[in-house]
């Protein structure tokens, strides 16, 4: 045993390859592992290791995502029920990530330019997608739920919502504004981990997931379903229709249109036909 701040490069390099070949961990867990100990060594100890930097990490591989067809995601959607139904076709509508769908404020639906902007995604860009014609009844109806919520907060002289950044400095009222409010509240207050305030936070991820979970077995899907999956669906759906790829890489956000192509392999074997109709040839 010796103490981190002695060389220990042999033993890292082991210790990651132990993971790797006889633990037979993933990728994901690989990186997690090497990062510790570089967070390890550059912030708790001190010390620029070259040889740390100069490690090998693993690849993830390319898995072709799970894709629902219009079917099943009809029949999964009919079996949720309220506010979680609509978070579920608001992600399948829109393509939008859950987190990106559970912090929507009211300012950012535009109903007259059928849009909702979306803040904050991954990478901290901000987009623009498309609201469907289909999402515009059940999304008024969210918002006079949650504005009856917002009008009790209010006559109660409660905290207002959380504000990104630093924003409820510069505009200090802005919180309690029904502008900022979410589109999806909570049906509780929770403390803010920072201020201890009590706040109405935004609908809970784990209640979308729990339904979805139930819906899935209703539904007598056997495949591996998450929230996620109505982002893949909404891709290869609209791939499938025609839209250009272009387009739906624009409608979720991707950097690299790369990213975006992986769903075409699922849009086009959807497409195609059966192994049954072939081999009756």
């Amino acid at each position: 045993m010796r103490h981190p701040r002695e060389p220990a490069a042999p033993e890292v390099e082991a210790f990651l390859s132990h993971l790797a070949v006889e633990r037979k961990v993933s990728a994901s867990t690989h990186k997690r592992a090497l990062c510790a100990l570089l967070f390890l060594y550059r912030e708790v100890l001190g010390l620029e290791l070259p040889w740390l930097d100069g490690l090998e990490r693993p690849r993830s591989a390319r898995r072709i995502p799970s894709v629902l067809t219009p079917n099943e995601t009809a029949a999964l959607l009919d079996r949720m029920s309220g506010t979680p139904q609509r978070v579920a076709r608001l992600l399948y509508g829109t393509g939008m990530r859950l987190m990106e769908g559970l912090s929507l404020r009211v300012k950012d639906v535009d109903f007259d330019r059928q849009a909702i902007v979306v803040r904050e995604g991954k990478g901290g860009k901000d987009r623009v997608v498309m609201l469907p014609a289909a999402l515009q009844a059940p999304l008024r109806a969210q918002l006079s739920s949650a504005h009856h919520l917002w009008t009790g907060d209010r006559d109660a002289s409660r905290a207002g919502v959380a504000m990104p950044d630093a924003l409820d400095k510069k505009f200090p009222r802005a919180g309690a504004s029904w502008n900022w409010f979410w589109v999806f509240p909570a049906d509780r207050h929770a403390a803010d981990p920072r201020s201890g305030v009590l706040r109405r936070r935004h609908l809970y991820p784990r209640q979308v997931q729990r339904q979805r979970k139930a819906a899935v077995g209703l539904a007598g899907i056997t495949r591996r379903v998450t929230v996620h999956t109505l982002r893949h669906s909404f891709a290869t759906h609209l791939l499938q229709s025609g839209v250009d790829i272009r387009t739906v890489q624009e409608l979720l956000g991707h950097s690299d249109v790369s990213t975006t192509m992986i769903y075409t392999q699922n849009a086009r074997l959807l497409a195609s036909p059966s192994t049954d109709r072939i081999f009756a040839r």
